[in-house]
């Protein structure tokens, strides 16, 4: 009798430990499809880039030779796969922020209003430039 009752917290314990353990490992394995599920998307997102930029290259579409243009799609695909490059966008964020931090303190506000979409916009990369307006009316003191 007595080696019944010191079996029945132990044996217990036993169980408790095997389903907190077997729980820990589903949650792990859910978390690691996720990601995994994110990093197959942005892979065949990119790999759908790579596609339509081939398509281009082949076309005579970019402003590229053939060689050149074809190279450059297949180094923004293996970048893409090693995870160095996404979809640009938070990137071109982060540019046109940064180019606002070299204005003096008191034209930053003005800066970050125009880089957000405000004012007016002309010209062009291919042109020589992008130039955006704002114009802001300061009341007399």
């Amino acid at each position: 009798m007595q080696s019944a009752i010191d079996r029945g917290p132990a044996s217990t314990g036993r169980t408790i430990i095997p389903s907190l353990t077997l729980s820990a490992c589903a949650v792990g394995a859910l978390l690691v499809a996720g990601m995994a599920a994110a990093a197959g998307g942005k892979l065949s997102e990119a790999q759908a880039r790579y596609q339509q930029e081939r398509a281009a290259c082949i076309s005579g579409q970019s402003q590229q030779d053939r060689a050149t243009c074809l190279r450059e799609a297949g180094a923004a695909l293996q970048e893409a796969k090693r995870g160095r490059i996404g979809d640009g966008q938070g990137s071109y964020e982060q540019n046109r922020l940064l180019r606002c931090d070299r204005v003096a303190a008191g034209d930053r506000e003005d800066c970050l209003r125009r880089m957000h979409g405000e004012g007016t916009v002309s010209g062009s990369v291919d042109g020589g430039g992008i130039y955006r307006e704002l114009h802001t009316t300061v009341p007399a003191q």
